[in-house]
């Protein structure tokens, strides 16, 4: 996905960034295989149950197919001209991105890769749940805007811009449920009212 469209090996920005991806999810599989396998076993759950969960993940597909044949293509015919410094600042921002979500995952158990209620599942309202209601998406932000300027192309900027979008409506679609099925979400919203982004929205 990186490397054929950019037709050559020679791209520094990939190899950085593919180090700042695979390193801390090693990590984080390591940690969570030794004090919490149920955990991954749940983030391993790719299927989606809801009809509407379905169609915005198979959004999301595209949208990430494109958006990283993006940046190989800029690599390869130089549409883009990204100084070093930003590319590993943006990187940086990855990784921050990254530990933010590795804290969602330590703060609530039942964060799975799935919209669905586990079974014994309990509301969680404190750390980063008390400031925002979907810190995970909140760090998933991070990563994607982050993303094409880690691999050195703005024009890769546009496809991840998408991104975004994609996660207000599976937010908005995951808080139907939430609402209805998980005990003491409503008096939650009213405790903390922001969803994404901290005093915005």
């Amino acid at each position: 996905m990186l490397f054929v469209p950019a037709g050559t090996l020679d791209y520094w920005q990939a190899w950085l960034f593919l180090a700042a991806m695979f390193a801390p999810v090693f990590f984080v599989c390591a940690y969570f295989l030794k004090n919490d396998p149920d955990f991954l076993e749940r983030r391993l759950k790719f299927r989606e149950k809801g009809k509407q969960q379905r169609k915005i993940i198979d959004a999301s597909k595209v949208i990430f197919f494109i958006a990283f044949l993006v940046p190989g293509l800029d690599r390869r015919f130089g549409w883009s001209a990204v100084p070093s410094e930003l590319v590993v600042f943006a990187d940086i921002v990855f990784l921050l991105g990254y530990f933010l979500t590795f804290m969602v995952f330590n703060q609530n158990r039942f964060a799975g890769r799935t919209v669905e209620i586990f079974k014994n599942q309990k509301l969680v309202s404190t750390g980063l749940y008390s400031v925002v209601r979907h810190p995970m998406y909140s760090a998933q932000l991070l990563v994607y805007l982050s993303v094409p300027i880690a691999l050195g192309s703005f024009w890769a900027l546009l496809p991840f811009l998408a991104m975004p979008v994609i996660l207000v409506y599976r937010l908005l679609d995951e808080e139907k449920l939430l609402m209805k099925k998980l005990a003491g979400y409503k008096a939650y919203c009213k405790k903390t009212p922001y969803r994404l982004i901290p005093f915005v929205w």
